[in-house]
C-alpha cells in the first residue's frame, strides 16, 4: 500500500465512502487553527502549530478524530454520544460532522500548545538544574529546597550527603553566588 505525504493523499487513499467527510473534517480543522499546518504524522493526517494539535484518519463506517488525551477529558460531555477511548472519538459516516464542537476542541488544542510554548520559552531558573538526579534528590531529602536553606550549610555538611559529589561543589557555589548568597564558614 501507498503511503500518503500529503493529506491530499491521504484522502485519495481513502475509503470512498469517508473522502466527504474528510475533506470536511479537514475544513473545520483549518479553519479553527489557520496558522496552523497540515503534515502526515504516524500515516495519518495531522494538524500542528508547535506540536501536532489534532490527528484525524477515515474508515468505512467512521472517521476517527484524534485531539489527544486532553481534547477527550475536557470534552467528556459533548462527546458522550459517539464512541470514544483516552485519545480518540469515532464520527460516524452517516451523521454530519459536529463542526461546532471539533471547532471547540481545536481552539483548546491551540491554548495547550500556546501556554506549552510560553512556559518552554521561559528561563530556567531553577537553581538545582545545573545538577545531576542524585545531587538534587539528596538535597530534596535533606529538606533544602531553596538556596536561602543550602546557604544555611557548611560545604562539609553538604558533601556528607549521600549522592552529592565533588562535582557538585562548584556548581551549588555558582548558584549560591547567583542568588547572592554563600556557604555558611
Amino acid at each position: 500500500m501507498l503511503k500518503p505525504t500529503t493529506i491530499d493523499d491521504y484522502i485519495a487513499l481513502a475509503a470512498p465512502q469517508a473522502q466527504e467527510k474528510l475533506h470536511e473534517l479537514r475544513e473545520i480543522i483549518a479553519r479553527a487553527a489557520p496558522q496552523a499546518t497540515e503534515c502526515i504524522s504516524y500515516s495519518i493526517p495531522a494538524f500542528r502549530q508547535n506540536r501536532v494539535l489534532v490527528y484525524f484518519a477515515g474508515y468505512k463506517k467512521h472517521i476517527g478524530f484524534y485531539p489527544t488525551s486532553s481534547g477527550i477529558r475536557v470534552f467528556a460531555k459533548q462527546l458522550a454520544k459517539y464512541q470514544s477511548s483516552k485519545g480518540a472519538v469515532q464520527f460516524p459516516l452517516d451523521q454530519p460532522l459536529p463542526a461546532r464542537l471539533i471547532t471547540a476542541i481545536v481552539k483548546h488544542r491551540l491554548k495547550e500548545d500556546r501556554a506549552e510554548q510560553e512556559l518552554l520559552a521561559k528561563p530556567k531558573t531553577d537553581w538545582t538544574a545545573a545538577l545531576s538526579a542524585p545531587a538534587r534528590r539528596a538535597l530534596s531529602a535533606a529538606g533544602i529546597k531553596t538556596a536561602k536553606q543550602l546557604a544555611r550549610h557548611t560545604e562539609g555538611d553538604i558533601l556528607a550527603l549521600h549522592g552529592i559529589g565533588p562535582t557538585a561543589m562548584p556548581r551549588l557555589r555558582a548558584a549560591l553566588k547567583g542568588e547572592g548568597l554563600a556557604f555558611r564558614k
